[in-house]
């Protein structure tokens, strides 16, 4: 939720300011990438997971700065609320047995600051939004000790200038309203990023864009809020209308909220900076002492530390990422698409399945944006978090006559993704026998149709046919997932229903 910024308000010329220093870093930014400033390829790639903090019972905790305290690694951070926690894996290349090397890398991890985590009686649960979480849980009092998400909650409220309205209408309708951002904190995913050059990031970014359906179709783990069962997928609904800035008159005009999956096919990451700058006014509009163009001129790498800033308070799906290593900048797709969990194997498997298919779809010869409407993008993802597994999706056909036909999302992932995913891994030079055991994770849980959010669904009216109430249903449901994730074995192999152990709590 943004970087690290420390203020109290913002006067009437603070705004100004900070659009004129935008336009400064955005011009900036067409320098660098006209005078091709940017690192060569590298094949890196980053991962970060945001984690719950629940107890034996599968209540939230609202423990993180204790936990982090006796964890006490760069590596674990903050988020929003206080049950939240966030992993970063450091860069990696692709290639050779990375995604085996970063499952152990998870484990080690999560394991010690599971452990971390017991010493205040709190565990470590990777989960879209975690089923236990009420209304009550969710309110300012519970944001993370941390001055810049006050600040930002601050200002979204400031923007909005009335509650938020959460109106999700899935398997059941939530109605209900907010007095902060905080309801935005349940939604907890994996970030995947990709260090690419300016010149592919174009058709990384489209491609990641026409993979996002697939990504949710497989990987949805996120159906319930509130006590109510929603979407397969429901982190998108909810983040979208916990920070929306605009107010139905706004949105009646047709204003974009600043939590998107974007409206066009981009040729260049330029477009997508340019675009945060002429739809979305500024949220934290703190000037930097930094004058890039002068930074440019004498032969330096501006921060553009303005346009970073920006660039975190605008939501999207894909996000254009412009950052600095060793004193040389690069462009990144971060991919925020997915939900945590289920599993550690989950996890990489559907890292391996969207590094394989991005790589495969961005060199087509005829790529997929240039056969499928953007507008079909976005329903397709829309479908897919809506029914998850068993989504169906518009998409290109084969054959002389072209056009776009229907078809079932497993039978899309199964018959053409999974193949071009694999064919993408063996040109970042995966190991083969990593390749098919992640790649296998994905096409058992098509073959079967479970995911994690299906099973959570399953297992939670399995309780209610026993006889539970909601809340002891979704309780239960909650133990029981934490304890086969712990166990380790991959989702689709996970029996349906509680025993009676964990039914009792």
């Amino acid at each position: 939720m943004g970087e690290k910024v420390v203020a109290g308000s913002f006067d009437l010329s603070d705004r100004g300011r900070y659009r004129e220093k935008l336009q400064k870093c955005l011009a900036g930014l067409e320098r660098l990438l006209a005078e091709k400033r940017f690192d060569r390829p590298k094949n890196l790639m980053g991962l970060e997971i945001e984690l719950n903090l629940a107890g034996a019972d599968g209540l939230p905790r609202m423990l993180n700065g204790q936990v982090l305290e006796r964890i006490a690694s760069r590596d674990f951070q903050t988020e929003l609320a206080m049950f939240n926690l966030e992993v970063n894996i450091a860069p990696h290349r692709l290639g050779g047995r990375v995604f085996d090397g970063l499952a152990e890398e998870l484990r080690t991890s999560l394991a010690y600051a599971d452990r971390k985590a017991g010493e205040v009686d709190a565990g470590i649960l990777m989960i879209g939004i975690l089923p236990t979480l009420g209304r009550d849980d969710l309110v300012s009092s519970n944001l993370s000790e941390v001055d810049r998400y006050a600040l930002l909650n601050d200002q979204i409220v400031a923007a909005r200038g009335e509650d938020f309205r959460l109106d999700i209408d899935g398997v059941e309708h939530l109605r209900c309203t907010s007095r902060s951002i905080v309801p935005e904190a349940a939604c907890t995913s994996v970030q995947l990023h990709l260090q690419v050059t300016p010149g592919r990031f174009a058709d990384v970014w489209n491609a990641a864009q026409v993979a996002s359906a697939a990504q949710i179709a497989v990987g949805a783990n996120s159906p319930f809020l509130f006590g109510h069962e929603l979407w397969r997928e429901s982190r998108p609904p909810l983040f979208l209308q916990a920070t929306d800035t605009r107010p139905p008159e706004l949105q009646a005009q047709g204003v974009r909220p600043r939590t998107w999956f974007g409206e066009r096919w981009v040729s260049s990451a330029y477009e997508l900076f340019e675009e945060n700058l002429r739809y979305f006014p500024a949220l934290l509009p703190i000037c930097d002492d930094e004058d890039p163009l002068e930074v440019l001129d004498a032969g330096g790498v501006p921060r553009l530390a303005e346009l970073v800033l920006h660039n975190g308070t605008v939501y999207r799906w894909n996000r254009p990422v412009y950052d600095i290593a060793d004193g040389v900048p690069h462009l990144r797709v971060e991919n925020r698409v997915l939900p945590a969990g289920p599993t550690i194997t989950d996890v990489i498997a559907n890292a391996a399945f969207y590094y394989g298919l991005v790589r495969a779809l961005a060199e087509e010869a005829r790529p997929v944006w240039t056969r499928l409407p953007f507008t079909a993008a976005e329903a397709n993802f829309d479908a897919a978090c809506r029914y998850g597994i068993d989504a169906r999706f518009v998409w290109p056909r084969r054959g002389r006559y072209g056009g776009v036909g229907e078809i079932d999302a497993v039978t899309l992932v199964r018959e053409e993704l999974l193949p071009m995913a694999s064919a993408g891994l063996d040109a970042w030079g995966i190991e083969p026998a990593d390749r098919d055991f992640y790649l296998g994770v994905i096409e058992e849980r098509c073959r079967r149709r479970v995911n994690g959010a299906s099973w959570q669904a399953a297992t939670f009216h399995r309780a209610l046919e026993r006889g539970m109430d909601r809340e002891a249903a979704l309780a239960a449901t909650t133990r029981r997932y934490g304890e086969l994730m712990h166990a380790g074995e991959p989702v689709h192999t996970w029996p349906v229903g509680v025993p009676s152990a964990v039914a009792l709590g």
